[in-house]
């Protein structure tokens, strides 16, 4: 996997048709949107293109330059949301927060996104801005659905271990106890957006069922304290 945005320009056909995918490795494509343009960083969109999105990444292709073309896997994408709001960006649109090859060995070197040559592997956001916001709800979706077909690799996972992060009260109070964040992956639960390494809403949601169990364990006491002041 190549972590980050990346040229894209592979095309069945006379360079016209759609993305060629790897079909070897099991990648199908579930969903052609037309009409969508593309915004990189703080780069003003391009010119409208097809979206592509297949099971394993999220293809952008030019319908006025065939050469041109951007391709970011889902595991790259580490947040993806349905944007509506005005004042933060002029029109609808689906924004993805991408994984950089720069993030990943902690470089610290100046943005590209606000230099006039693009280097796409500190891309670090995007937007997808279709022509008919009516599917942004669609897109979504499906972004959600792909991104389900690709969990984060985690050691646990050879292990059995998995993605629910939903948790024991009893183990996160031991995880808790160590000083360690656990090793968990949200789910997409509303149309606002879905993350795909973010902690905090999990760590909300078991401290919740920590402190339920507590509760009911205090209340158990006081019922059986009771009990006994009446023999």
């Amino acid at each position: 996997m190549v972590l980050g945005l990346r040229q894209f320009s592979h095309r069945t056909g006379d360079a016209a048709g759609e993305p060629v995918l790897d079909a070897n490795n099991g990648e199908e494509l579930i969903h052609v949107q037309p009409g969508v343009a593309i915004a990189l960083g703080s780069r003003a969109p391009e010119a409208p293109g097809t979206l592509y999105i297949s099971t394993h990444q999220v293809i952008w292709l030019s319908d006025v330059e065939r050469n041109k073309g951007y391709a970011v896997d889902f595991l790259s994408i580490s947040l993806h949301a349905v944007s509506r709001d005005p004042e933060a960006y002029p029109s609808p649109c689906i924004y993805a927060q991408i994984e950089t090859v720069a993030e990943e060995e902690g470089s610290d070197g100046s943005d590209s996104e606000y230099d006039e040559t693009l280097d796409l592997s500190k891309v670090k956001e995007m937007r997808l801005v279709p022509s008919d916001p009516t599917q942004l709800d669609t897109l979504f979706e499906v972004f959600c659905e792909c991104a389900e077909l690709n969990p984060e690799p985690s050691e646990e996972e050879g292990e059995g271990g998995g993605h629910d992060w939903v948790f024991s009260a009893d183990s996160m109070e031991r995880e808790a106890g160590e000083g360690e964040e656990p090793d968990w992956h949200s789910n997409p639960t509303t149309s606002i957006g879905y993350s795909n390494g973010e902690h905090e809403l999990a760590q909300n949601v078991l401290e919740l069922q920590i402190h339920d169990q507590r509760f009911e364990d205090a209340e158990e006491m006081e019922h059986q304290e009771s009990n006994s002041g009446h023999h």
